[in-house]
């Protein structure tokens, strides 16, 4: 089973100029969203992990399955008004524009080993903004995982000091 046939391209969005890499039929193939997740899970090998954050809103579909296999706690980042309690928030830049993410203030802990899970590595803007989010409450990030990295986007330029590591690579 190849994952890259359960990838699906579609033009234009979420813009003119943009190829989208959709997970969807991934997702809905029950072999190879086990695949994915068997592999995105066997990235990290023997590392500890505390805390897996996942991030808005396609990085939950693996996220919580990885924290379940880590023995971790599942931290969600979501976009502004999105989180009930405190946050706190940081600015980012998409290929396409500027967002903003938030995190609960009490979601990590001093010195906790967090693994930060997303779908897709672009130009790295949203990693970024998440693993400073993570850093500013105390985590040390251990890993950035990702379904897919885009390669001709140079992503890990914004991540110069973080292990990144993803299952499929275009």
């Amino acid at each position: 089973m190849q994952l890259n046939d359960y990838i699906r391209d579609i033009e234009d969005f979420p813009k003119e100029g943009i190829t989208f890499k959709d997970i969807t039929p991934l997702l809905g193939n029950a072999t190879a969203f086990a695949r994915a997740a068997s592999q995105l899970k066997a990235l990290v090998g023997d590392q500890t992990i505390d805390v897996v954050v996942g991030v808005e809103s396609r990085g939950f579909f693996f996220g919580g399955v990885l924290a379940k296999e880590f023995g971790a706690s599942f931290v969600p980042v979501r976009k502004p008004g999105k989180l009930p309690y405190e946050t706190v928030s940081q600015m980012y830049e998409l290929e396409y524009g500027t967002d903003t993410l938030e995190i609960h203030k009490d979601a990590i802990k001093l010195g906790d080993r967090v693994l930060l899970h997303d779908d897709v590595l672009a130009t790295g803007g949203t990693a970024a903004a998440v693993v400073r989010l993570i850093e500013r409450l105390g985590g040390v990030v251990v890993q950035c995982n990702f379904l897919i990295e885009l390669d001709f986007l140079k992503g890990r330029n914004k991540l110069p000091k973080q292990k990144i590591a993803a299952v499929l690579n275009y």
